[in-house]
């Protein structure tokens, strides 16, 4: 009975101690410690590995427990085999040997420490072990027999000191699998510890009878070299299923034999006991004349199956062969001829024949059957995973027709769901699915009903887990991947699946474990695998093992524009430029149009630092961080800003200015497309490359030009090349006075359009001149633009003041009238109004005073446009944006406005076609611009490209707040609330005084349940 207040408990007990520790210290002690504390280490690392745990190790001698004597017997042969390798580095005087016993037994435990018999048995097993040999006790051995490839000798009960009854004793063999019986031994010394016992081999004797008329009758292969094999053979009993041989007439029964072999792979990797190549491995044989050898060494596996079928209307034969690679014989063989109705029991009975003969046990739990018995739902399964296997649209489609059909057949077919689970999840990356959301709800429920039939499906929690990832639930990710790999230990798929969830969750170290494991159950594996690997050393800034690992994908996967670029990146890391563009130049022959943005889209980081450093690295390299944009089908310009010659630096804002207007100037023309001054701006006070600005923007033309001015005397250069011959079509000089600078941008515009032969009507010539006849008005103005493109509170205020001085010398001049408009409804944007109602009607009297100088042009159509927007009246909103927009349809800025109004009105993907219009006429993607485009992306359900587009805008300003509070929206829509309030938070520190009730009063969203959501979302995520 056990005492009052102890715990009783069953356990593997592991004891070892040093022999001839004494002498050892007697020579050297300083040596014998740094020896002992340095093995200590390594039998502690390695138990911990085998999920034991230390208990006590005093002196020389060391204690610890195992859940499982398998995990007990597995770490004692690690650690003998360890400890020899590091003996053999020293003198032999000075090697330190352990004995190891291990023993299964009853103990009392008492917080940390165990007691009892069970301890003591153990301790008496090591004083019974050879120097660095394992002693194990019958009771142990009992569990283990035919679990492990060990061989192991029986010493006999044996009588030990302080134990009542005899200790049944059997001794460890490391290398041989062969189970050795003999005598009862007295052992008292260790030269009778080493008397030789008789052999038997009583379960391989009852094979060799029970195969003898047919498998040792069929021809041998030649045996496959342990020294050659590819990988070191794995302790358990390991296998490749070679793809069964289609032997029908009819090619289209592939699918079948390709099923069956899948089948018998999936049921035996859920075998704990074996070890399993996967089907990606296995099938790379497929079709080819390969012999037995070959796959054993290059798999480094024992054991080999292939076999063949046939099917001929309702019948089948199936013939299946084991062979043992090591020794070239035949273990088992087998021809079946039945009905496709047994399908099913064949399958088992194959499978439960490869378990028997390789003597491995199945565990409580451990299944083999398939979970229909169904056979047309399960032909139509096999069809359905083999049109899925194309990895295209139209093999997507059909599978999901197919499997759909299946589950008609069978409502209770677990593996059905999965497959339809994962079509729907297809559909989103192929760009078939209407509502990605929607299609991500639908791929979760399947999945979660595949697990509620089943049970144990662990390709099901995988896939489960994925789900989660995309939603960027990182903790459930982690836990469904671990469930997977509990339950199918030796699929490199659940593997592979842990293993990128937890590089995504920011845990490489623990993913580089689980990615070779994945690797040597696959050892042809998908390219993706050592891509991933990279990535985790990467990282971990270990970058030459991330090389090494791309370089690996890219043997797999030579034409991969992504596994260059990822090289090349840690090739620029390690300060080998040369290198880091040369593969940049291999991406570029592969995907001339392929960018680093495509690097960044689908990535599913939870902190996204190593890949901005990746990617960073990728375009210092070289790569370009766009697509190169499409030439438009009419004439193509960028204006660079004019260079002050002057000396002056504040004639800054008089260069500019010229520019500016130049480019204002030519918009208005239908025929030809000109660049946004925030892009060709974008160059300014930099050393460029014509033909790059070209390749950059998407341009063919490119006009330059420098200004001098002395006092009322200006000096302009202008010159017009074609970056694509890199001629100049036209180029002059101009020494005028001050008042002529009108004239001058009149002809410069002028000079453009002849040298494009453009031709221009009589009022598209109007429309092109200037606003006024004011010189000391219009240095206003371009003063007041220096200011206004900044739009902060402060420099708004300065803007509308030198607009209104502007007025003052030219009352007649309508742009500046509508400059000032806008200022007031930038008033209620920056938050400077108590009063919008106010502020709005100011804007209302502007632009109308405008109109009456001039007419409705394009400006004061755009400035309408936002007024009506404003007033929650879309329809008025849209035509003056449309109108805007038809009378300059070179504005960036017009068409982004008319985006917004579409968007703010419902009409998403107009307004999303609009918007990318503004990103081409404007390609250095100012973030107002693609903060527009992320907002678009949100209404419309978009939620991966709404967040990849504002994560975009966050490289370029990390505190643009309504980024965050548009990424605190997608995260939420998406299922990721926990990244969504992280967005919250910033924009909390962004604007502490962020008021979620100021922005609602004035949001112009005409769904109002959109509306409501959105800013309900908000306030769960943290925001008042």
């Amino acid at each position: 009975m056990a005492e009052k207040g102890f715990k009783r408990k069953l356990t593997a007990i592991l004891s070892a101690d040093v022999e001839g520790y004494s002498r050892l210290m007697g020579e050297d002690e300083e040596a014998t410690v740094r020896t002992l504390t340095a093995y200590r280490e390594v039998l502690i690392t390695l138990i911990q590995q085998h999920n034991g745990k230390v208990l006590d190790s005093p002196g020389d001698n060391l204690l610890a427990e195992f859940a499982s004597v398998v995990d007990a017997v597995q770490c004692a042969v690690a650690v003998q085999k360890e400890i020899k390798a590091r003996n053999d580095e020293l003198p032999e005087n000075r090697r330190m040997q352990f004995r190891i016993g291990i023993n299964l037994g009853d103990v009392i435990q008492e917080e940390e420490r165990i007691y009892g018999d069970g301890v003591n048995i153990a301790a008496r097993l090591e004083g019974l072990a050879n120097p660095g040999g394992i002693c194990i006790s019958k009771t142990a051995f009992d569990h283990i027999e035919s679990k492990l490839p060990y061989g192991y000798e029986f010493l006999g009960d044996q009588t030990v000191k302080n134990i009542a009854k005899p200790v049944g004793v059997y001794r460890v063999m490391l290398d041989p699998r062969v189970t050795v019986s003999g005598k009862p031994l007295d052992i008292k010394h260790a030269a009778i510890r080493r008397m030789p016992v008789l052999v038997g081999a009583v379960v391989v004797l009852a094979l060799v009878v029970g195969i003898w008329q047919y498998y040792l009758r069929r021809p041998s292969v030649e045996p496959a070299s342990v020294e050659k094999m590819a990988y070191q053979l794995p302790d358990e009993p390991s296998i490749a299923v070679l793809p069964f041989v289609n032997m029908s007439d009819d090619p289209k029964q592939e699918y079948l034999s390709d099923g069956i072999t899948e089948s018998i792979i999936t049921a035996l990797s859920n075998v704990r006991n074996m070890f399993v190549i996967s089907r990606n491995s296995t099938f790379t044989y497929k079709g080819k004349p390969v012999k037995i050898k070959q796959v054993a060494e290059e798999l480094g596996v024992r054991y080999v199956l292939e076999g063949s079928i046939q099917k001929t209307e309702d019948r089948l034969r199936i013939t299946a062969q084991l062979i043992d690679a090591l020794t070239g014989k035949h273990l088992w063989a087998q021809r079946y001829d039945r009905n496709l109705k047994d399908l099913f029991a064949l399958q088992d009975e194959i499978t439960m024949k490869i378990v028997t003969v390789l003597r491995v046990k199945l565990t409580e739990g451990e299944h083999l059957s398939l979970d229909t018995d169904n056979l047309d739902a399960y032909l139509k399964y096999l069809q359905a995973r083999k049109q899925s296997q194309r990895k295209n649209k139209e093999g997507n489609a059909l599978a999901q027709k197919l499997i759909e059909e299946a589950i008609a057949l069978d409502p209770e077919y677990a593996t059905a769901y999965l497959i339809l689970s994962a079509t729907h999840l297809m559909d989103i990356q192929y760009g078939l699915s209407e509502s990605p959301k929607q299609s991500l709800q639908t791929a979760e429920e399947l999945v979660k009903k595949a697990i509620s039939l089943s049970g144990v499906n662990a390709d099901a929690h995988a896939f489960l887990g994925r789900i989660h990832l995309t939603k960027r639930q990182y903790d459930e990710a982690i836990a469904e991947g671990k469930l997977a790999v509990e339950m199918a230990p030796n699929s490199s798929f659940v593997h592979a699946a842990l293993a990128y969830s937890l590089k995504n969750a920011g845990r490489p170290e623990e993913a580089i474990t689980l990615y070779k494991k994945a690797i040597r159950l696959s050892p042809f594996s998908d390219s993706w695998y050592f891509s991933d690997l990279g990535h985790c050393y990467g990282m971990l800034d270990r970058y030459e093992d991330a090389i090494l690992a791309f370089k690996k994908a890219i043997s797999i996967s030579p034409e991969s524009p992504y596994y260059h670029s990822y090289l090349a990146a840690n090739y620029f890391l390690t300060r080998r430029e040369k290198k880091a563009q040369a593969e940049i130049a291999k991406v570029m022959e592969i995907d001339p149009k392929f960018s680093s943005e495509a690097c960044r889209t689908g990535e599913l980081y939870k902190d996204e630092d190593y890949l901005n450093r990746l990617i960073d690295a990728m375009r210092k390299a070289g790569l370009p961080e766009r697509p190169p944009l499409i030439m438009p089908d009419k004439p193509s310009i960028a204006v660079l800003p004019f260079d002050n010659m002057s000396g002056d630096p504040e004639q800054e804002y008089f260069c500019n200015g010229i520019a500016d207007q130049i480019i204002n100037s030519i918009a208005k023309i239908p025929y030809i497309m000109v660049i946004a001054r925030n892009s060709s701006f974008a160059y300014k006070g930099k050393s460029v490359n014509v033909q790059q600005i070209a390749r950059d923007l998407g341009v063919r033309y490119i006009l330059e030009g420098s200004l001098q001015r002395d006092n009322e005397n200006v000096r302009i250069n202008a010159q017009l090349i074609d970056a694509e011959t890199g001629g100049h079509l036209w180029a002059e000089n101009y020494d005028r006075k001050l008042d002529d600078i009108f004239s001058v941008q009149d002809e410069i515009c002028k000079s453009i359009m002849v040298a494009l032969q453009v031709k221009l009507t009589t009022g598209e010539q109007a429309r092109m001149g200037a606003e006024t006849v004011s010189i000391k008005a219009y240095e206003k103005y371009l003063k007041a633009g220096e200011h206004y493109i900044y739009r902060t509170k402060e420099d708004n205020l300065v803007a509308r003041q030198l607009y209104q001085e502007a007025i003052a010398l030219d009352p007649e001049y309508a742009m500046a009238y509508l400059q000032v408009g806008w200022t007031y409804l930038d008033d209620i944007y920056l938050g400077m109004t108590k009063t919008p109602s106010e502020s709005i009607a100011r804007a209302e009297a502007m632009v109308q005073k405008a109109i009456s100088i001039h007419g409705l042009t394009s400006g004061e159509n755009a400035l309408l446009s936002n007024i009506h927007l404003l007033k929650k009246d879309w329809e008025k909103a849209i035509a003056y944006g449309e109108k805007a927009v038809e009378q300059s349809p070179n504005s960036a800025g017009f068409q982004n406005m008319l985006g917004y109004a579409l968007r703010q009105n419902g009409q998403y993907d107009e307004a999303i076609s609009r918007t990318k219009k503004a990103l081409q006429l404007n390609p250095v993607r100012p973030i107002s611009y693609l903060g527009g485009l992320g907002w678009a992306y949100l209404y419309s359900k978009q939620y991966e490209k709404a967040i990849s587009t504002w994560n975009e805008t966050l490289e370029r300003n990390p505190d643009y707040l309504f980024a965050y509070l548009g990424l605190t929206g997608a995260y939420w829509l998406a299922g990721s609330e926990n990244q969504a309030r992280q967005a919250a938070q910033h924009v909390l520190r962004i604007n502490p005084k962020f008021s979620v009730g100021y922005w609602e009063k004035r949001a112009t969203l005409r769904d109002k349940a959109l509306k409501e959501q959105l800013f309900d979302i908000w306030r769960k995520a943290g925001l008042k």
